[in-house]
């Protein structure tokens, strides 16, 4: 792709933020977990609101929301104009919560919003038995799918989600009372395959519906959100596929590819890349991978990848539960627009 004409092309915005238990006050979200004071709250929301007008997005795709109203809440910090705000199964009705058990995703975006739905169930060409549980047929915490529009007409598709974390899944009673040693080493062991084969069983049912979208239109497709493993983890590499590319190029048409790759302002690439600290080493969980329309020499190619940037400075203040423990993650797309008459 050449030099662009700013006339010719427009750019679109897309971030991904774990927000870290955004709740209600006082509403208990896990058990033996205390719940925001009134005060705790609005330090939280003021400060994701602060975060939201800094990254000024076009698609904001958020992660860990329990309370659509909190997210809401949120949002109206920011003091920006978002045509949807949403967090569809943590909506609140009078008297009642949102979500339950596990938070939910949510989006905000400027774009008009042909379809968004929430995906909970997924079948695999054959049954996953995970030791312990029984097979494993939905999502912890279910993608979110949404079909959007540009203002000149341009279908965009993303995807947000929050893949199973690697934190051991002990087995638990029906009142959430422990039924393994979680003290024996051989024990938490199991335990940390069963999320691992979980983890893996949600990347794989993502890889089926990633081959359906792409397979279903000419509409780009961007993924994002907090995958809980690295760019080249096996789990990430399920849902992308791109390591097909290198032995067939043909390939690329249902591969993903990670934003970060795939900047167009390479300079910006000598930056160190991590959304996550975890006892004290840095790692990029969440991510931005986007289809083979924004690669700038791709077949079907309509754009490309500007440049990608990590908000991390609040990740070296310690924890706490009032910002969020994972950095945020932003992408400047550009989309040529279509030649007039």
């Amino acid at each position: 792709m050449g030099p662009a004409e700013p006339s010719r092309y427009a750019t679109l915005s897309v971030a991904t933020c774990n927000l870290l238990n955004l709740a209600n006050p006082g509403r208990v979200y896990y058990p033996h977990q205390d719940p925001y004071s009134q005060h705790e709250f609005e330090h939280k929301i003021d400060w994701l609101g602060e975060r939201f007008a800094t990254l000024n997005a076009d698609i904001l795709a958020v992660q860990e929301v329990w309370d659509e109203a909190a997210f809401k809440g949120a949002v109206k910090r920011s003091r920006l104009h978002y045509h949807l705000v949403a967090a569809p199964g943590a909506e609140n009705s009078p008297g009642q919560h949102g979500a339950e058990g596990t938070p939910r995703l949510g989006l905000a975006t400027r774009l008009a919003v042909d379809e968004l739905r929430s995906l909970h169930d997924f079948a695999l060409p054959q049954p996953l038995e995970i030791p312990g549980l029984g097979v494993h047929r939905h999502f912890e915490r279910p993608p979110l799918l949404a079909t959007l529009r540009m203002k000149h007409g341009q279908g965009i598709r993303l995807l947000n989600v929050h893949l199973k974390s690697k934190r051991p899944k002990f087995l638990l009673d029906e009142l959430g009372h422990p039924l393994e040693d979680r003290d024996d080493p051989k024990v938490a062991a199991l335990a940390t395959l069963r999320s691992l084969m979980m983890r893996g069983a949600e990347a794989a049912a993502l890889r089926g519906l990633v081959v359906d979208l792409l397979n279903a239109g000419p509409a780009p497709l961007i993924v994002v959100g907090d995958f809980n493993d690295g760019p080249h983890s096996v789990t990430t590499q399920l849902v992308a596929a791109t390591s097909e590319v290198a032995y067939d190029r043909s390939a690329r048409r249902l591969a993903l590819f990670n934003a970060y790759d795939e900047q167009s302002e390479m300079g910006l690439r000598s930056n160190v890349a991590y959304s996550h600290i975890h006892q004290g080493h840095p790692e990029v969980l969440d991510q931005i991978l986007v289809s083979e329309g924004f690669l700038a020499e791709g077949r079907f190619s309509i754009g490309d990848v500007r440049r990608i940037q990590y908000f991390t400075d609040h990740l070296n203040e310690g924890h706490n539960r009032s910002r969020s423990d994972h950095g945020f993650v932003r992408a400047l797309l550009r989309l040529r627009l279509p030649l007039q008459d």
